[in-house]
């Protein structure tokens, strides 16, 4: 199968057992939702009639669609319920007591002004698991602040390491620490649903958007913690291996390189057809190199200015050096590689026809991830979900949706 190939109808999935009701927008928590469906979990995605979620009014669009809606509420059953309101209420603990998981994003305390407050609610659903992702967690004096990605790598620490040290700290240019909350979040959603095999008895699972990002800062924390030392700002270069940097070739390309042993340093010379770097006192160790981490990478740079990107990446991984070219988006939807892999999709939307989007990750060999269908309009699932999950009457539907609470 290629990556143009539309799949077969989606097996079983791993998580087909598993119901979720997903409450919130945007992208934390609607990635641990995301994550759980593409693996089969029947994901109910909770709107509010008349104010959808926010996510469909960001750009980009295609005649009026939200393309990064469809990617993020995939296989999600969309319903629309007004939880806010006190006549919503029974029905959503309804729609809370057929779930396994909840997922919520908002502000901590908003839940508990709606009368929803997990804490309150674990005596009467104790197997529930409960997944709360928001900007500072539900403890803490910063908790009630608004919280965003960008605020959650700076409070982190990692942009105070993440940039040039002539431009100062930078930030990604997507909302990394949404989706890595999200990808934590639905780590601690299973290993909550685990326990709850051997107990009975579900958790809640708080997950803060800068935590992650500080977990997997690990080094630069106990090294500060240890040695005093901070981690300096050093553009694409990295302090303990070198060289390492993107290197700009003739042809207008670029490519990565890191030279992670004296092994691949020295198969990078090789490949320049500098033997005299193997021999220079001053590149000899990685430590040497370390000292002398411009000068080398000067030599590098040089070479690779004066090399078309696609020969040069011959020569590199001729000699074994971890080394790839900067791919564009274009790049990587054209690529062999991620065609074998089947790492990019085609799904056929309701609205745009056959469209690409990233597949499930990781692959799993026996019950892998599947895309069973892309985001949908507002409410979608209301007669599914409510009539044939819930029981719910035509006539107990329709007044619901007279009184704008569905």
């Amino acid at each position: 199968m290629t990556a143009n190939t539309i799949p077969e109808p989606a097996p079983e999935g791993a998580l087909a057992d598993l119901k979720v009701l997903e409450l919130g927008s945007m992208l934390a928590g609607p990635f641990v939702g995301s994550m759980l469906a593409d693996f089969g979990a029947r994901v109910v995605k909770v709107e509010k009639p008349g104010k959808p979620d926010a996510l469909r009014e960001w750009p980009p669009h295609k005649d009026g669609v939200a393309l990064w809606w469809k990617t993020m509420a995939r296989n999600k059953h969309v319903i629309t319920l007004d939880i806010s309101r006190s006549e919503a209420r029974d029905l959503a603990l309804k729609l809370i007591g057929e779930s396994d998981i909840v997922i919520e994003n908002f502000r901590p305390g908003t839940l508990e002004r709606w009368g929803l407050s997990p804490d309150e609610l674990r005596e009467r659903f104790p197997r529930i698991v409960w997944v709360r992702v928001s900007g500072w967690g539900q403890t803490g004096p910063n908790k009630g602040q608004g919280g965003y990605a960008t605020i959650a790598e700076a409070f982190s620490g990692l942009a105070s390491f993440t940039g040039h040290p002539d431009k100062g700290p930078m930030v990604s240019a997507f909302p990394m620490g949404d989706y890595m909350a999200g990808v934590f979040g639905a780590f601690g959603a299973l290993a909550a649903i685990h326990r709850r095999e051997r107990t009975g008895v579900g958790q809640i699972v708080d997950v803060a958007l800068y935590e992650p990002l500080l977990r997997i800062i690990e080094s630069v924390v106990v090294r500060y913690d240890q040695t005093g030392q901070k981690k300096p700002l050093l553009g694409n270069q990295m302090e303990e291996d070198v060289p390492r940097n993107v290197y700009p070739t003739a042809d207008g390309g670029s490519i990565a390189i890191s030279c992670g042993s004296q092994r691949i340093y020295e198969g990078l010379v090789d490949a320049m057809g500098r033997p005299d770097l193997k021999t220079d006192p001053r590149f000899g160790t990685m430590a040497d190199r370390v000292a002398n981490r411009d000068a080398i990478d000067s030599e590098v740079a040089a070479w690779l200015a004066t090399q078309k990107t696609d020969e040069a990446l011959g020569k590199l991984l001729k000699h074994k050096v971890v080394a790839g070219r900067i791919n564009d988006i274009a790049d990587v939807l054209e690529d062999a590689h991620i065609a074998a892999r089947e790492a990019i999709r085609t799904v056929v939307d309701e609205h745009l026809g056959p469209i690409r989007m990233p597949s499930p990750v990781p692959k799993l060999s026996d019950t892998p991830g599947a895309i069973r269908w892309t985001g949908r309009d507002p409410g979608a699932a209301n007669e599914e979900v409510f009539g044939n999950w819930l029981g719910l009457s035509r006539n107990e539907i329709d007044a619901l949706r007279r009184a704008s609470i569905i």
